[in-house]
């Protein structure tokens, strides 16, 4: 039985699911990794924000810019 994983879909994956972030919240994040394009990649209650301008590493608080079904976008917060 492969219980609630349905084909590599993430909890965030389906139309319902509710996202932990919406366009206009500041939220405190640490940055995990970096993306190929040079965004930061950090995340909120598993969900990923890509944030740009940001280190692996930083500590920041991000201005979320656009929230899509599987990630959103942020910008960091001066």
């Amino acid at each position: 039985m492969r219980g609630d994983r349905r084909g590599g879909m993430n909890r965030f994956s389906g139309p319902s699911q509710p996202k932990p972030v919406k366009v206009g919240d500041e939220v405190d994040v640490k940055v995990e990794a970096v993306a190929s394009k040079g965004d930061g990649i950090a995340k909120k209650d598993g969900f990923v924000i890509f944030v740009k301008g940001a280190k692996e590493g930083d500590a920041v608080k991000v201005r979320i810019t656009d929230v899509k079904e599987r990630f959103a976008t942020g910008e960091i917060m001066s």
